[in-house]
C-alpha cells in the first residue's frame, strides 16, 4: 500500500482537484471537509494510520491554525504540508510555528506539490529512523517502531503486547530476515524491564566448545586460554531481557543447563563453586520447525515445553506487501543520509516493482535491496533501473535488454571494416545495463552510439555528424580513438 494523504479542504471542488492530483502522484487518499473531521480520521485507531496531511489554512468553526495546534498537543507527529489563498509572510511564518513541514499556494501546481509531498515523507522517514536508533540504542523500542499496515501483522503486535505485560517466556517464530530481533526489542520496550540491559545471543553462531562459557560463564582458570573471569550473558542481561536467537541450533548439552537456569532461576558458571541468581526475562526465536527437531532427537522435549509458553508467529514479507513501500522509504532515508545523497523518493514503477516481488529474504533482504539502490542512483529518484536483480525475477520489469537480430545485407558493412565486428542492435533499444547488472559507462554507451550511426548512414560523415549534433572534425577524432577505418565505408558508400 501507497503512502495514505489526508486532504482537509471546506472546498468541495479544489478537495477534489487534491484528491485526483494526489492519486495521480501514486499515493492513497482520503478527505475531510472540517478541521475536526480531519483530527478524528488522524486519531482513529480502527483505520489505517495517516502518513501525510494537506490541510487548508482557512476552514469555518476549527481552521488549519487550530487544527495544527491540536496536533501538537496530542502528540500527532505527522508531517502537514498547508496550503491558502493568501501567501503572506505573517501567514507562512505562524504556519510553520504551529508545526507545519511546507507551504503551497492555492492554485498548487501539481509539479509543486508533487515535490512537497515527497520531501515531506523522506525528512518524516528520517526523523522516524533517527528517533527508532536512539530508542533502539536505550533499550526503549515500542510496537509503534514496527511498520505495519495489514492486519495479521497486527494481530501479531496486539498479541506481543499482552505478553509485554507479563514475565512469561515468549518463542517468536518466523522465517529469516522477517523481524524477530525487533519484535523482541519492542517487547521489552513495552514492558516493565524498559531501558534495562537486552542481551542477542545468535546460538547458531556459538562454537560448541564455547557455548556454556559464553551463556553461562567461566572462572579464572577453569580451563586451558581462560586467563580471566568471563561473566556470561545471562548475567550482562541480568535485571534486563536475554534474547536467544535461532535456539534450535543450541547443542544438546547447553540445553540441559538452559532448562536449569530457566526452572531454578540460577546458573553455574564453568569452574565456580556455586551458583549465581539470575533475573533475565528470556525471548527466544527460531524459523525452524522445534516440533519436528524433537521427533528427530536434536530438541529436548521439556525444554521446548518451557519455551514455548507463548508463541508468538511472524508472517513473512510477501504475505503483508502492504508494509514494503513504507519500510523500502525507511531504509531509503537512512541509507540516503547514512551515504550523503538526497533521493526524494521512489518512482512508481520501482514501487509497484518492490509491492510485486515475493521477497524471500523478507524484510533483510529488502534492506539489502535499497542499500545497493541507493549506491547505485545518479538521478534524485529511484527507478527499476537501480533493482535489476529484482526486476530480473518479477514478471514485465525485466531491465536487461536481450540482443537484437542482426541488421539487414543491405546495411550491412564491408567486412574488413573495424564497423563490421560491430551488430547494432534494434534503433530504438540500447542497453543500459552491462552483464553484472550495473550501469554501464558513458564512454561505452556514446562508443555504440557512434558505431551505430556510421553503419546506419554507411560512413556518410557529414550526415553522421549532423545527426548526431556533433562537429565533423570531433567525429573523425572519436572513431580514431575507436579505431574505426572511415575510409572503407566511405568509399563503399561513394
Amino acid at each position: 500500500m501507497a503512502a495514505l494523504i489526508l486532504v482537509v479542504d471546506d472546498d468541495p471542488i479544489q478537495r477534489r482537484l487534491l484528491e485526483a492530483m494526489t492519486r495521480r502522484f501514486g499515493y492513497e487518499v482520503e478527505t475531510a471537509e472540517t478541521g475536526e473531521a480531519g483530527l478524528t480520521r488522524l486519531e482513529a485507531a480502527d483505520r489505517p494510520p495517516v502518513d501525510l496531511i494537506v490541510l487548508d489554512l482557512v476552514m469555518p468553526d476549527l481552521d488549519g491554525m487550530g487544527v495544527l495546534t491540536r496536533m501538537r498537543q496530542r502528540g500527532i507527529a505527522i508531517p502537514a504540508i498547508v496550503q491558502t489563498a493568501h501567501g503572506s509572510i505573517e501567514a507562512v511564518i505562524s504556519a510553520m510555528r504551529a508545526g507545519a513541514y511546507d507551504f503551497v499556494v492555492k492554485p498548487v501546481g501539481a509539479e509543486r506539490l508533487q515535490v512537497s509531498i515527497k520531501n515531506a515523507l523522506r525528512v518524516d522517514a528520517l526523523e522516524d529512523e533517527l528517533r527508532r536508533a536512539t530508542r533502539r540504542r536505550d533499550g526503549e523500542l515500542t510496537f509503534r517502531d514496527v511498520v505495519t499496515k495489514v492486519e495479521s501483522m497486527a494481530r501479531t503486535i496486539r498479541l506481543a503486547e499482552r505478553a509485554a505485560k507479563s514475565n512469561i517466556p515468549v518463542l517468536i517464530e518466523g522465517e529469516s530476515g522477517v523481524g524477530k530481533e525487533l519484535m523482541a526489542r519492542a517487547i521489552q520496550g513495552g514492558s516493565d524491564r524498559r531501558g534495562k540491559p537486552f542481551v542477542t545471543v545468535n546460538c547458531g553462531a556459538l562454537p560448541e566448545n564455547l557455548v556454556e562459557s559464553i551463556l553461562f560463564g567461566h572462572e579464572k582458570g577453569a580451563f586451558t586460554g581462560a586467563t580471566e573471569r568471563h561473566a556470561g550473558k545471562f548475567v550482562e542481561a541480568h535485571g534486563g531481557t536475554l534474547f536467544l536467537d535461532e535456539i534450535g541450533e543450541l547443542p544438546m548439552g547447553a540445553q540441559v543447563k538452559l532448562l536449569r537456569a530457566l526452572q531454578d532461576g540460577e546458573i553455574d558458571p564453568v569452574g565456580a563453586r556455586r551458583s549465581i541468581k539470575v533475573d533475565i526475562r528470556l525471548i527466544s526465536a527460531t524459523n525452524q520447525n522445534l516440533i519436528d527437531l524433537v521427533k528427530r532427537g536434536r530438541f529436548r522435549e521439556d525444554l521446548f515445553y518451557r519455551l514455548n509458553v507463548f508463541p508468538i508467529s511472524i508472517p513473512p514479507l510477501r504475505a503483508r506487501s502492504a508494509d514494503v513501500p513504507d519500510l523500502a522509504r525507511r531504509f531509503l532515508a537512512r541509507f540516503c543520509a547514512e551515504e550523503g545523497k538526497r533521493i526524494r523518493g521512489l518512482a512508481n514503477d520501482a514501487a509497484a516493482l518492490l509491492a510485486a516481488y515475493d521477497w524471500p529474504g523478507n524484510v533483510r533482504q529488502l534492506e539489502n535491496a535499497m542499500f545497493r539502490a541507493v549506491v547505485l542512483a545518479d538521478g534524485d529518484e529511484l527507478t527499476v533501473a537501480e533493482f535489476p536483480q529484482i526486476a530480473a525475477q518479477v514478471q514485465g520489469y525485466d531491465v536487461r535488454v536481450p540482443p537484437a537480430p542482426a541488421p539487414a545485407a543491405d546495411l550491412a558493412p564491408a567486412p574488413s571494416s573495424e564497423a563490421s565486428r560491430f551488430e547494432p542492435r534494434n534503433p530504438n533499444v540500447m542497453r543500459l545495463i552491462d552483464d553484472s547488472g550495473d550501469v554501464r559507462k558513458i564512454d561505452d554507451i556514446e562508443a555504440e552510439a557512434i558505431r551505430f550511426a556510421f553503419a546506419h548512414y554507411r560512413g556518410q560523415m557529414s550526415q553522421m555528424a549532423r545527426k548526431l549534433g556533433i562537429g565533423r572534425s570531433t567525429l573523425y577524432r572519436k572513431m580514431k580513438e575507436l579505431g574505426v577505418d572511415t575510409d572503407v565505408l566511405g568509399e563503399a558508400a561513394a
